[in-house]
């Protein structure tokens, strides 16, 4: 199990939020609350990318504009807070 309480994403593709390149993204360590927010509403896929603007401080359009081989890596650095 993960020690870690942060991980950086270095976005292989990064995104542009309010004119500011976004080139890496911090997730925190998810507690059962943050679980527990995500979950009003939606698709799985839509409570999740709920849950992950949560852990980085983004919006959830934001972490929808992501390219999928980044939200992949975000998928795996919360995957890895698990394991």
């Amino acid at each position: 199990m993960s020690n870690e309480t942060n991980k950086t994403i270095e976005l292989l593709f990064p995104v542009m939020i309010d004119g500011v390149e976004i080139k890496s993204l911090k997730i925190r360590r998810p507690k059962v609350k943050d679980q527990l927010a995500a979950q009003s509403g939606g698709s799985e896929m839509e409570r999740e990318i709920n849950l992950f603007a949560n852990l980085t401080e983004q919006t959830p359009e934001t972490i929808k504009d992501l390219d999928l081989k980044d939200y992949q890596s975000l998928q795996e650095g919360f995957a890895g807070f698990l394991s």
